[in-house]
């Protein structure tokens, strides 16, 4: 996964134009879509950053944030059966969800930085972000299924992969 362009090719202008354009309420805008490329472009450094991380340490030993045991315990508490290995849209999108979801990240709100940010979620959690196996998530839905995968072992596939082609 790799970046060609992203923020760098917008230079220091476009880019402290751009992180204040992002820093701005969404009501501010109406469906800009370079407002709209923005985020999905810091959306995909964030998915890129973290699939390096994921890739080149072991997962096990990886703290997200601050709040990692809470939010683990919430989630479990709340998605006891929730299948981690390979998610559905469903499973994040559905109406049923969405009404188990919202309080679940709501609780998280002044606690976790834009708790509601648009993330990407790798729906397999053994495969890489690309367009079949992402699924667009809240910053809340993104660290709580991500700090579940790490701690219950379903990210070692992707550091066991890639440290095994390093070698």
């Amino acid at each position: 996964m790799a970046s060609d362009n992203g923020l760098a090719a917008l230079g220091v202008e476009g880019a402290s134009a751009a992180a204040h354009a992002l820093s701005l309420p969404a009501e501010s805008y109406d469906n800009d879509p370079r407002v709209e490329m923005m985020w999905a472009m810091k959306a995909y450094n964030h998915a890129e950053v973290y699939f390096n991380l994921i890739s080149s340490v072991d997962p096990a030993f990886l703290k997200l944030t601050k709040l990692d045991d809470t939010i683990y315990s919430s989630f479990r508490e709340t998605f006891k059966d929730l299948d981690l290995k390979l998610l559905k849209a469903e499973d994040l999108k559905s109406d049923e969800a969405k009404e188990t979801w919202r309080p679940f990240c709501n609780q998280f709100e002044g606690l976790i930085e834009d708790f509601n940010y648009g993330t990407l979620l790798r729906l397999d959690c053994e495969k890489g972000y690309n367009e079949e196996n992402t699924i667009f998530a809240t910053r809340a839905q993104f660290f709580a299924i991500e700090i579940a995968r790490n701690r219950e072992g379903y990210n070692n596939v992707v550091y066991n992969t890639s440290k095994a082609a390093k070698s």
